[in-house]
């Protein structure tokens, strides 16, 4: 089958759970598929650099346009978003949108048959022209409108809980209707299936889970440190900075004064100065920028903490966690979608609690470490990235029969 896959942030290199979830798939599709890959960035970038190599040498067609996204930055910025008051789509989804990748996906069209379009996002099924021919699967990573309800609900701030209230019901509005455009919806979580069924009105919804390269995880060992707390994630996410606030305002003070040697170690990609600016102030607190491998931060680490309020879809840093076998603490939004429970295989603890959780984590590690080794037998037995590869062909194989029929 020839598949072309849609993609605004090219997934090579791997440092962000979309990109390893998107890259991992494809990988295992492209040994029984003709792929082709549409992705978006910068031509001076790190993934111009490196990604179009990579994706050859795995027998993926590259196929990068040379348009970044405009930055979130700058009075341009600013302008973009009041011009978005009078736009019926949600700025994300406008400031996503590309003319010259229009252009490129219509131009390999007219060259040759693609038997399936693969889009990683909503947003991007607008930059298919209606009349090329073959079904559509859109990749449900999150459902945005649940993401900008909790942002709307977890704001404080009148004006900008205005802004947020308006950006969800656009996204409510623009998510009702690609929903049901698409040919068939995948969903990276029970929970998000049900609702694009029952909320949007598109019944061809298939679960395809986050997973973990098995190999890569399953023999991670180290000497652990039980009173370092890890916390791992994209920097440029809001929902991990939400989350990274909450546990540098409440959490983490709590559980210093209850255990003064306990340590902090924030990992991911792309920090905004003023998180690089207030860890280098906090003691205890370190920030660790761009690593190339999360695997030795795992395997030294005491337990991860997971202090999300808002998100969707489900959290591979819990699965790479658990497969490490390191103990996880995580609010009921940050463990949504997988099938890990409370009191078995992790702690469940909100805001509130969770300093407390810590810090019991901390002081009773062979406990923590027993859950976490249930947890591992949980996650290598059910998201192994090969098993969720064929999920994914299979829906390829029913969207394909339904278009046809």
């Amino acid at each position: 089958m020839r598949v072309a896959i849609i993609d605004g942030d090219v997934s090579y290199p791997p440092n962000s759970g979309k990109r390893l979830r998107t890259l991992n798939l494809l990988l295992h599709a492209a040994k029984r598929h003709r792929l082709v890959y549409f992705g978006r960035c910068a031509a001076d970038s790190e993934e111009a650099g490196v990604a179009p190599g990579f994706l050859r040498a795995h027998g993926i067609e590259p196929i990068l346009v040379y348009d970044p996204v405009p930055r979130k930055s700058g009075l341009a910025f600013y302008g973009r978003l009041f011009g978005n008051l009078f736009s019926a789509w949600p700025y994300s989804v406008t400031s996503h949108q590309s003319e010259p990748m229009r252009r490129a996906i219509s131009e390999l069209a007219r060259r040759e048959t693609i038997d399936l379009w693969q889009l990683e996002w909503t947003a991007y099924l607008p930059m298919i022209e209606r009349s090329l021919p073959g079904p559509r699967v859109v990749i449900a990573h999150n459902v945005d409108t649940l993401i900008w309800q909790r942002y709307y609900e977890n704001e404080k701030n009148l004006l900008k809980r205005a802004f947020l209230k308006s950006q969800w019901r656009k996204f409510r509005r623009f998510e009702e209707t690609t929903f049901r455009d698409a040919t068939r919806v995948v969903a990276v979580s029970e929970e998000d299936a049900r609702l694009i069924r029952s909320d949007f009105g598109q019944p061809d919804v298939d679960v395809v889970d986050n997973g973990i390269d098995r190999a890569y995880f399953e023999n991670v060992r180290g000497q652990r440190d039980p009173s370092c707390i890890l916390f791992l994630g994209a920097l440029d996410w809001r929902p991990n900075l939400d989350g990274i606030e909450l546990l540098l305002d409440k959490i983490f003070p709590k559980v210093r004064a209850r255990e003064p040697s306990a340590k902090l170690a924030i990992v991911g990609r792309h920090p905004p100065p003023q998180l690089v600016a207030r860890a280098a102030q906090i003691p205890g607190v370190t920030l660790h920028a761009n690593v190339p491998d999360v695997r030795p931060f795992l395997a030294s680490s005491g337990v991860l903490a997971v202090p999300l309020r808002i998100g969707g879809g489900s959290r591979l840093k819990i699965l790479e966690a658990l497969a490490c076998g390191l103990p996880v603490v995580s609010t009921k939004v940050g463990a949504e979608g997988l099938l890990v429970k409370t009191g078995e295989h992790y702690v469940q603890a909100e805001e509130d609690a969770m300093a407390e959780a810590l810090v019991d984590a901390i002081r009773h590690p062979a406990a923590a470490e027993s859950a976490a080794a249930r947890g591992r037998q949980l996650v290598l037995a059910n998201y192994d990235w090969s098993v969720l590869a064929a999920k994914l062909e299979q829906s390829w194989e029913k969207a394909q029969s339904g278009c046809r029929a």
